[in-house]
């Protein structure tokens, strides 16, 4: 393999980080990096916010859930879903835009997680740690006054920046099997039941043996009750009235 495939398979989320500070022009080097993602139709649907505030910093990591990695990174950024730029663009060059449908929520989901993930391989290749922060979609519209977010934008997650503090092992992904099909969809939960074999190995070697799960009994607070219930009345309030 390439180092560029080896840099993508080591990849691990950091959560302490040194207190360096990432030099201005390589931050910026990464957003330009990140703009070169693939973006549809040239939209361009998305806006970064760069949190430089203490106080808005520690606001954030109270609403993301208590982590304080937010305050601790060198730099912490927003990536937000923007669908105002592109369709106020269009209505200044005089096309009568419809907006709210759903193809323009989805267009700005993915081009702002295209974007980011450019940002993060791009991070990953000077040295540096990540790590998402989908915690901000706990209390989105709280977010989004804090930065004065306007309609037709929402705050998609946050990521933290900066040189690593800490050296995680790497965590195991699914076996290629489970999810590489050919021509048609089919079902193999028994490569499933040897991950969890897998991760149940993993989290307990990571944590000394006091950490008895596995994958799948890890995804049980994700759907035996209602996950952030309030994103659909959020969504539609921000403008994106999935029609």
């Amino acid at each position: 393999m390439n180092e560029v495939i080896d840099l993508l398979k080591s990849h691990r989320s950091i959560r302490k980080f040194t207190e360096q500070k990432i030099p201005q022009e390589t931050f910026l080097e990464l957003i330009r990096a990140g703009q070169s993602a693939a973006t549809s139709n040239h939209v361009q649907a998305y806006s970064i916010i760069h949190v430089t505030s203490p106080e808005k910093r520690a606001k954030i990591a109270e609403l993301a859930g208590g982590q304080k990695y937010v305050e601790t990174c060198s730099h912490f950024l927003v990536f937000c879903a923007d669908m105002k730029r592109p369709t106020d663009s269009a209505e200044r060059a005089g096309a009568e835009v419809i907006r709210g449908m759903t193809e323009q929520f989805l267009v700005a989901s993915v081009d702002t997680a295209l974007m980011a993930q450019n940002v993060v391989v791009a991070a990953e290749s000077e040295g540096l740690g990540i790590c998402y922060i989908g915690g901000i979609r706990n209390n989105p519209a709280e977010i989004s006054d804090l930065l004065k977010l306007p309609e037709h934008v929402y705050p998609v997650f946050g990521l933290c920046l900066g040189y690593p503090d800490q050296d995680p092992e790497v965590k195991p992904r699914l076996p290629v099997e489970s999810i590489l099909m050919e021509d048609e969809y089919r079902e193999d939960a028994a490569s499933v039941d040897g991950f969890d074999d897998v991760m149940r190995t993993y989290y307990g070697a990571r944590t000394g043996g006091t950490k008895d799960t596995n994958w799948s009994e890890q995804l049980s607070p994700l759907f035996n009750a209602k996950l952030r219930p309030h994103m659909r009345e959020f969504l539609v309030k921000r403008g994106f009235e999935l029609k």
